[in-house]
């Protein structure tokens, strides 16, 4: 039986027992969930950086997301609250839009 030992999304169980395989879970306390997420967010956006068509990158953005959207639950906020810190930085300091790549700054 292989061994994954990684956080999955919530219906991989249901679909695993669907299949007719045995599978072994375990529900994590909140340090470690919050600690298996980060890990999940780094494989994810691993992920993204090694897309090469703009599908993939969209599917692998869309982790990115739902894991963005469980990280904000986790520190007691929102992602509509995350949106806002965003949308407030992005006024003062800009986004990336233009493409702006700083090479040196005079002492």
């Amino acid at each position: 039986m292989p061994t994954y030992n990684k956080l999955v999304r919530d219906r991989i169980p249901e679909i695993i027992e669907n299949t007719g395989k045995d599978f072994k879970t375990e529900i994590l306390n909140q340090d470690r969930y919050i600690s298996e997420l980060k890990k999940k967010l780094k494989e994810e956006v691993t992920e993204y950086q090694e897309t090469t068509t703009n599908e993939d990158a969209v599917e692998e953005l869309a982790d990115v997301l739902e894991l963005m959207h469980a990280l904000s639950r986790v520190h007691g906020t929102s992602i509509d609250e995350v949106e806002q810190v965003r949308k407030d930085k992005a006024a003062k300091r800009g986004g990336f839009d233009e493409k702006i790549f700083l090479v040196e700054v005079e002492d």
